[in-house]
């Protein structure tokens, strides 16, 4: 499996200092956070996003994903969040990204009424998404914060002929899955991968010390069942990738992300079939 990390962990550091420590490090890719704080935002110009890509590109490190902020199952209506999606699709194809990570978002509303608008959503603009060549992916997050929930949106788009029947998995619209929040929702890992197996494109690792307290942990250090979910992911033969949230941006007292990194390697390498 190759690893990557997420900006999160590096809050508004240069992407000098972020290729830097991916390539220091060994991890393979980066997840970059896109929002106008940050060095990398859909506010970003041509000659920007140009110099963006070539300098992941010089070092031998991957864009793994542009993380979004778009909520596909938000209220109102649907014309902002399309923009939004084709703008954050833009600036992955911009940068040579896979991937553009969205979440569903959809607040106290009703199962069935965030779920049409998520499902149309998606659906109309997946077509863009396969013509630029990168996929839509929805984690498990807030209002669907489970693989079963995640899932449902996901089958009601192929239902609906956005991706094929011989391509599940390998459409324009998929899964993350972020070991955390299925978790905080009661679900077994084993629930997670069976619900996400068709969709998965990646996995978010974080560790914290318990449900009530999600501060940030070193991997391996806290109470997440990731062991479990790292030898599931073997067992079954998946070759993905793993990308570490180490969510600094929100715990800014937590230990700096450059001081973990390499421990973290080696804890992952040390499971069986995890890192490389």
């Amino acid at each position: 499996m190759k690893l990557a990390f997420s900006t999160l962990g590096v809050p508004g550091a240069p992407l000098s200092e972020v290729v830097a420590l991916a390539a220091d490090h060994g991890y393979q890719g980066v997840e970059l956070r896109a929002h106008p704080e940050e060095p990398v935002h859909p506010g970003l110009g041509t000659a920007e996003r140009r110099r963006a890509a070539e300098e992941f590109r010089a070092a031998g490190v991957e864009v793994l994903a542009v993380a979004g902020y778009a909520r596909v199952a938000a209220p109102g209506s649907d014309g902002p969040v399309l923009a939004e999606l084709r703008a954050l699709l833009g600036l992955a194809r911009d940068l040579g990204a896979r991937h553009v990570r969205v979440f569903p978002g959809a607040g106290e509303r009703p199962e069935d009424e965030a779920d049409a608008d998520a499902v149309r959503r998606l659906a109309a603009v997946a077509p863009y998404a396969a013509e630029l060549g990168v996929r839509l992916l929805v984690e498990t997050h807030d209002s669907h914060r489970t693989g079963a929930a995640v899932a449902r949106l996901l089958g009601r788009v192929e239902h609906g002929g956005v991706v094929g029947p011989d391509e599940i998995g390998h459409g324009a619209v998929g899964a993350i899955w972020d070991v955390l929040h299925p978790w905080l929702g009661g679900e077994e890992p084993t629930d997670s991968y069976a619900a996400l197996a068709p969709h998965l494109a990646y996995v978010q690792l974080k560790d914290v010390a318990s449900a009530d307290d999600t501060t940030p942990l070193p991997l391996g250090a806290g109470v997440l069942p990731l062991t479990e979910c790292l030898g599931l992911l073997s067992r079954a033969g998946w070759d993905g990738w793993l990308c570490w949230e180490y969510e600094k941006r929100w715990y800014p007292r937590v230990p700096e992300l450059a001081g973990l990194l390499g421990a973290a390697r080696e804890w992952l390498r040390r499971l069986p079939g995890a890192a490389p």
